[in-house]
């Protein structure tokens, strides 16, 4: 059934995303960004009507650490605020689902995340199933690294192909600011077979928010609002045993349920953050080559945990709110190996 609402992303920003801020808090790296949606579209934090957010205690080492965060927003008056331990994709989603209830007209969604004080990549290992694989402690390129063998194995793809992607992408983040990697870089060495350093994301601090509103609100507040047409996210089995890492089935599915097969998109910005998962995500997404992918540079330019899915969404929004897009698909992902993943369909109103 289609919303009972139309739903709009009506600004978006993001911080520059650096290999390291420790000079800063995530409250401190947060409120430029906060401040930079708020003044796009002339709202204030009291014009708000729900506010939702997305990171990590496991990033912070400390629990309840988005509670600090709320420092930035402008808790005082009380305000009607929610939280979700993932990336803030999905906090997108949450604010979505409560403007097309009706009980809200405007929602801001940020995320927030810094990598650099800790090793990410054990980090990401307390994902696992926590009898069988955590215990092991496979890290995150080295799962990303058994998915690209299984690729080359398969005949989706080789070592140049993925090479291909790493330089296109990176290629396309030189006219990005906020990327973390601007210029060419070579594939380096090999990290864990056969992933090289190229193949996979820079470890890094950032963070992003969108304002969501409804309806003509969203026209009053914005030239250009990307209305979200479909949103829909699955989640593939936690074990990787029992999934053919090939393909992602939940991105396919994520994408027919939010009608991104019902007309062709010109813009597809995926949250592919090793080059082998780009290849997975374009056969389950059936984007062709005419389909712009990852004009910002995607994850492999810029990859902050809990944030790269959002920037995901609002680089596709940005372009557009600018005319550069009139039909775009966003894609966020979660867990090891592409395991839970959330697409959304973006829309301008026609030119």
């Amino acid at each position: 059934m289609p919303p009972i609402r139309d739903v709009a992303v009506i600004a978006f920003g993001q911080t520059d995303h650096r290999r390291t801020s420790d000079e800063l808090s995530e409250v401190e790296m947060l409120m430029p960004v906060l401040h930079e949606v708020l003044y796009s579209t002339g709202l204030r934090t009291s014009d708000i009507d729900f506010t939702c957010s997305g990171s990590s205690d496991y990033l912070a080492g400390r629990a309840f650490s988005f509670t600090m965060a709320l420092d930035g927003v402008g808790a005082w008056p009380p305000i009607s605020e929610s939280h979700v331990e993932m990336d803030g994709a999905w906090a997108l989603y949450e604010a979505w689902t409560k403007l097309l209830t009706g009980e809200a007209d405007t929602a801001l969604v940020y995320a927030y995340g810094k990598s650099s004080p800790g090793s990410v990549r054990d980090v990401l290992t307390r994902q696992l199933d926590p009898y069988y694989v955590a215990p092991l402690w496979p890290d995150s390129v080295a799962l990303a690294a058994l998915q690209a063998r299984a690729l080359i194995d398969a005949g989706d793809t080789d070592e140049p192909a993925l090479a291909g992607v790493a330089a296109r992408s990176r290629a396309s983040a030189a006219a990005n600011s906020h990327a973390q990697l601007r210029s060419p870089v070579g594939q380096g060495d090999y990290l864990v077979r056969p992933l090289r350093t190229g193949d996979c994301p820079p470890v890094g601090d950032g963070a992003a928010a969108v304002i969501l509103a409804a309806g003509e609100r969203a026209r009053e507040l914005c030239g250009r609002p990307a209305w979200i047409r479909g949103i829909d996210h699955r989640i593939e089995a936690h074990s990787l045993g029992v999934r053919d890492l090939t393909d992602s089935p939940s991105t396919r599915l994520a994408a027919e349920r939010a009608g991104a097969f019902e007309r062709p998109v010109d813009t597809a910005e995926l949250h592919a953050p090793f080059t082998s998962q780009e290849v997975v995500l374009r056969k389950a997404l059936r984007l062709g080559d005419h389909v712009d992918v990852n004009p910002s540079g995607g994850a492999l330019a810029a990859n902050p945990v809990m944030v790269a899915g959002l920037v995901r969404i609002g680089e596709a929004a940005a372009r557009v709110h600018r005319g550069a897009s009139d039909r775009a698909l966003a894609h966020a992902t979660s867990g090891p190996c592409l395991q839970q993943n959330l697409v959304a369909v973006l829309e301008g109103d026609p030119r």
